[in-house]
């Protein structure tokens, strides 16, 4: 938590509204020798007098004061996964009432606010029934856009912003997802040459190896966002098999090219999983099973680490300083069982029907039943 800096507060607004030390003390009602007093750190002014001082120079007590409370990164990092450890171990009422208390303390260190957000997000599935479940993606959709108006970090608010879309749309209110982000994401808007504006600057600056980590870095962001969008486009195109075929032979040459099972296990994990699912609408019944199994290994593999980081490979060899300067430092932001459960859930879909005559396939639900219920 800061340190109180009313002295420093009360002389700026001072400065920034134009008067003295004598016209201050007249309108507040105490001696010029007092404000001098409050200024130079001797002492501070009677709490009867704080929203007096605060309605006068048009801010909150709490701005005045200079109180807020802030958590460092590496607390932000310990709180998250201690919690998504409690989420997993003890009942989840009692993990969720701790979690309100934090954001009621911490209720202005908006970092912390985002990751409780993204924390309930992702856990909201343990919750004992769907009303609570629904219940809880609304209280997280509340605390986004209360980051949105009260956050002055326009990367955090968008962010925010982002984050609550993604709730809105679990929580089915797609046309409001579409009247927030149909604009902001217009891809001709010119915020779209920012990262290569940003990266020649670096490197006009002589800042050689900040230009090649944020190239890099955008190479890296750019080839998972086109991995995800061909499995948004598979899941478009699911009745005509040629054009997915042909998404699917070009996504496995650039999954191959790039190690993708290696660099990024949940994006390569979850187009193994749509390829499955276009194989079974279509009747391919052993090219859906070779797929479902990669699916289980790489995720399987996620549930065998103690802790997950992401990290760039001997390509992407600048990158993995961005992943430790984030908020949780690169880790998974899931507890064990949350992805166990979720395969399991994911292995249920209707879609599989032709294939529970299959021991393979009964075999890789299995595995993951015993995952879920064992953590």
């Amino acid at each position: 938590m800061n340190i109180l800096n009313f002295s420093e507060n009360i002389i700026k607004l001072r400065h920034k509204k134009g008067i003295t030390q004598e016209e201050l003390a007249d309108f507040v009602g105490v001696t010029k020798a007092s404000v001098s007093k409050w200024e130079t750190k001797q002492s501070l002014p009677d709490i009867m007098l704080l929203p007096r001082l605060a309605a006068y120079f048009d801010v909150t007590v709490d701005e005045l004061l200079g109180y807020e409370p802030n958590l460092s990164r590496e607390q932000i990092q310990k709180i998250y996964f201690d919690f998504t450890k409690e989420f997993a171990e003890q009942p989840f009422e009692e993990v969720m009432e701790k979690s309100r208390q934090l954001v009621k303390k911490y209720y202005s260190c908006s970092p912390f606010l985002f990751q409780v957000c993204v924390l309930w997000m992702n856990h909201a599935t343990l919750a004992p029934n769907p009303q609570m479940q629904t219940e809880i993606l609304e209280e997280a959709a509340r605390l986004c856009s209360h980051i949105i108006n009260d956050c002055r970090e326009i990367p955090l608010c968008n962010d925010a912003l982002l984050l609550k879309a993604s709730i809105d749309l679990l929580c089915g209110r797609t046309q409001e997802v579409i009247d927030t982000l149909e604009e902001i994401l217009n891809p001709y808007h010119y915020s779209f040459q920012g990262e290569t504006i940003l990266v020649q600057a670096y490197a006009i600056a002589g800042q050689k190896e900040k230009a090649n980590r944020y190239s890099q870095f955008g190479m890296y962001t750019h080839l998972l966002s086109l991995v995800s969008g061909a499995v948004q486009y598979l899941s478009l195109h699911a009745e005509d098999m040629d054009a997915c075929e042909e998404t699917i032979h070009r996504m496995d040459c650039l999954m191959k090219l790039y190690n993708l099972e290696n660099l990024h296990h949940n994006t390569a994990a979850q187009f193994h999983y749509q390829t499955a699912v276009i194989c079974c609408i279509h009747g391919r019944l052993e090219e859906a099973l070779d797929r479902l199994k990669k699916f289980a290994s790489i995720t399987d593999s996620l549930l065998e680490c103690d802790k997950v980081f992401l990290h760039g490979d001997q390509y992407f060899d600048a990158i993995d300083p961005y992943f430790e300067q984030s908020d949780l430092g690169g880790n998974l932001v899931r507890a064990k069982k949350v992805i166990a459960d979720s395969v399991v859930q994911a292995l249920e879909n209707p879609v599989f029907q032709p294939l529970e005559s299959s021991e393979d396939y009964r075999k890789i639900k299995q595995i993951f039943l015993v995952r879920g219920e064992s953590l």
